[in-house]
């Protein structure tokens, strides 16, 4: 898996743009006054994106890692029994939740003792689920294979705003906030949930308003969403449209090993 998008993004930091703002607006905020008030926002938790994800199951352990890119590509390692030496390991894609259908992405035969490596490079971002599977393994093996759940990201640039836009409402007719979390976006549903990353740090904000129009951005983030996760200028993200449920019970993270910068 190519270096995680922390360890260059220094070098990606566009000088000079600290905040968008000025008509229409970066962020597209300001069709209409507001009241600015106190209240804070429920806090948003931001976690750590360059650690591994591992899960086992019919004596088949994979390990990734939680955050991939499009350009870099995924890889998985892993292990079978020792007994399954040689034979061809399969990684499957779910493309379709709803259907349960599995499409092949990779395969690697397993090394002596049982371990395998494999890598592929997605076409989309977004978070994807994968498992490990003998070739030629029953339906009911299958079945039981272990999966995990990666995001893939794409890079942007990502712009900040807020100031001159506060207490007034949003495309998305939110009143903007001091303390909004929240993105804006030219196509994507109000609403939409967007995982982001900057040096190691994954938050899940909304879409909350139209924009950004300036700089050639992709991304507007408001303020608050900037300093949650250490974005404090005009910077390059990682960023990926994903759906309200995030969580895979079948995997677990681990802080021990982090991934490379």
């Amino acid at each position: 898996m190519a270096p995680l998008l922390g360890a260059a993004v220094g070098a990606l930091v566009i000088p000079g743009l600290a905040v968008a703002s000025g008509p229409p607006g970066s962020g597209g905020a300001g069709t209409g006054p507001g009241s600015p008030g106190s209240s804070q926002n429920p806090p948003v938790p931001v976690t750590a994106g360059n650690v591994p994800v591992t899960a086992s199951s019919d004596g088949i352990t994979i390990t990734s890692e939680a955050s991939a890119f499009i350009r870099g590509g995924v890889s998985v390692r892993g292990a079978v029994p020792a007994s399954d030496a040689g034979d061809v390991v399969e990684i499957d894609q779910l493309s379709s939740a709803a259907t349960a259908t599995w499409v092949p992405v990779a395969d690697a035969t397993a090394q002596p003792g049982g371990s395998f490596t494999a890598s592929w490079h997605p076409k989309r971002a977004g978070q994807m689920t994968i498992r490990a599977v003998i070739n030629g393994s029953q339906a009911s093996s299958a079945a039981a294979a272990p999966t995990l759940s990666v995001t893939v990201y794409r890079r942007s640039t990502a712009t900040l705003y807020g100031p001159g836009f506060w207490g007034q409402r949003t495309a998305c007719g939110k009143i903007l906030r001091r303390n909004t979390i929240g993105v804006a976006n030219r196509t994507l549903p109000c609403g939409t949930l967007v995982q982001l990353y900057y040096k190691g740090n994954v938050i899940t904000v909304p879409v909350i308003d139209r924009g950004p129009y300036a700089h050639g951005a992709n991304w507007d983030l408001t303020m608050a969403t900037g300093r949650a996760i250490g974005a404090l200028t005009t910077v390059v993200i990682g960023a990926a449209a994903v759906p309200a449920a995030t969580t895979s019970s079948t995997q677990t993270s681990s802080n021990a090993a982090p991934a490379a910068q």
